[in-house]
C-alpha cells in the first residue's frame, strides 16, 4: 500500500526582534523576485496588470534614452533608506558612479538616487501613495506616482521643498508630460497602450 506523501507547508521567514534590516535582504534564502523592506517588514510583490507593466517599460526605456550619460536607469532595483527600508521603485534613476557592473550588486544608496517611479498597483494603493512616497521625501529623493486612468496614465510628479524637505506636486500630466526635472523630459504619454492601438 502506497501512501501519497503529504504536501509540505510553506515556510515563511520568522522575523526577529525589531523586525528585518536591509542587509537581510541578501541573506535570507528562497525570497520571492523583488521582496521590499517597509519598515522591518518583507513585503511580496503580487502579479502585476499589462497596464502596469506597459508603463514601468516606457518610463525605463524613455528615461534611459533622455538620461544624461552620467546617470543609469534600472527597472526594479533596491534603494538602501535606512536600516528597516529598503524599497524597490518601479524604476530608478541614479548616478552612474554607484554602479558596479560586478555580478553582486543589489541595492544603491539613497543619496545616489536622482528620481524614484512608481506605477501605482491595485493590490499596494496606499503603500505607492503614501507609505514609499514618504520614506523618499525623508531620503530627499524626487519622486513620481504613475496612475491607470481607465487604461490611460496619468504622471503625477513630485519634488522636495528644500526648506521642509517634504513634497510639493509639480504637476498632474496627461497625454503629454513636459518637465525640467531632474532633467529634460518631453514625453507622449498615449504611447502607453497596447501595440494594436485598443483603448485609443
Amino acid at each position: 500500500m502506497s501512501v501519497a506523501p503529504k504536501a509540505s507547508e510553506p515556510t515563511w521567514p520568522t522575523p526577529p526582534e525589531g523586525g528585518w534590516t536591509a542587509d537581510d535582504l541578501d541573506r535570507l534564502p528562497n525570497l520571492p523576485p523583488h521582496t521590499e523592506l517597509i519598515d522591518g517588514s518583507l513585503v511580496f510583490v503580487s502579479p502585476q496588470t499589462a497596464f502596469h507593466e506597459r508603463a514601468v517599460d516606457f518610463f525605463k526605456w524613455h528615461l534611459q534614452s533622455l538620461a544624461p550619460e552620467d546617470y543609469e536607469v534600472f527597472r526594479e532595483f533596491t534603494i538602501d533608506i535606512d536600516r528597516q527600508n529598503r524599497p524597490e521603485p518601479d524604476a530608478v534613476v541614479v548616478r552612474g558612479d554607484v554602479v558596479d557592473e560586478g555580478p553582486g550588486q543589489t541595492r544603491f544608496p539613497a543619496e545616489a538616487v536622482i528620481l524614484a517611479v512608481e506605477v501605482v498597483s491595485e493590490d499596494s494603493v496606499s503603500r505607492d501613495r503614501e507609505t514609499k512616497p514618504l520614506k523618499y521625501a525623508r531620503a530627499k529623493i524626487p519622486h513620481w506616482r504613475i496612475e491607470n486612468e481607465n487604461g490611460r496614465a496619468a504622471v503625477h510628479v513630485f519634488d522636495l521643498e528644500p526648506t521642509t524637505g517634504s513634497y510639493t506636486s509639480v504637476g498632474i500630466f496627461r497625454g503629454r508630460m513636459k518637465v525640467d526635472a531632474p532633467f529634460s523630459v518631453d514625453l507622449d504619454l498615449t504611447e502607453i497602450r497596447t501595440r494594436h492601438g485598443k483603448g485609443k
